[in-house]
């Protein structure tokens, strides 16, 4: 599964992020993820990679599209 604009949107207003943080988190320019979030272009599939694993880390959980569509949630503290 990949990670839509709205998904990393909505990851990042979860865990209080900028879009300057999820750059430096994902090793990419924040024009990456400007231009991404606002739908002016898709990344790479190794960008992407980059910034789904970037906010698992950080403990989202990716929806995948299941009827309902994409979205996102915080990983179970336990």
């Amino acid at each position: 599964m990949s990670i839509t604009p709205a998904q990393s949107r909505a990851a990042r207003g979860l865990l209080d992020w900028s879009q300057s943080r999820l750059a430096e988190e994902s090793n990419l320019s924040e024009s990456t993820i400007r231009d991404f979030e606002k739908g002016r272009r898709i990344p790479t599939v190794n960008n992407l990679s980059a910034v789904r694993a970037a906010l698992e880390r950080a403990g989202v959980v990716l929806v995948a599209q299941n009827g309902g569509g994409p979205g996102v949630r915080l990983k179970d503290p336990d």
